[in-house]
């Protein structure tokens, strides 16, 4: 189950919580918990959250989305993942 559809479930379940049962509540509210928990598993040093929430302020993201945005140019950058977005206006040096 996604993200989105837990959170969807949540929000259902809270416009009509008189209706929902008890155990579905349950489930929904240990599957919530257990997305939180494992939502902030990267920890840095001070150092580096700080410039990460510098960064992040800049690029006008959140801290999470920074990460994989550093992560994914990473690994694009140095061949790990393969690069799809290419610039058709750039220069190609006689290369495509």
């Amino acid at each position: 189950m996604t993200t989105s559809d837990t959170a969807t479930l949540l929000e259902d379940a809270a416009d009509r919580i008189a209706d929902i049962s008890r155990p579905d509540l349950q489930i929904m509210l240990r599957r919530a918990a257990l997305r939180l928990r494992n939502a902030a598993a990267v920890s840095m040093d001070h150092d580096v959250e700080e410039a990460l929430r510098d960064l992040a302020g800049e690029l006008g993201m959140t801290r999470n989305d920074t990460i994989r945005f550093i992560v994914r140019e990473w690994m694009e950058t140095n061949t790990y993942l393969p690069v799809h977005d290419l610039d058709e206006d750039g220069e190609v040096d006689g290369t495509a």
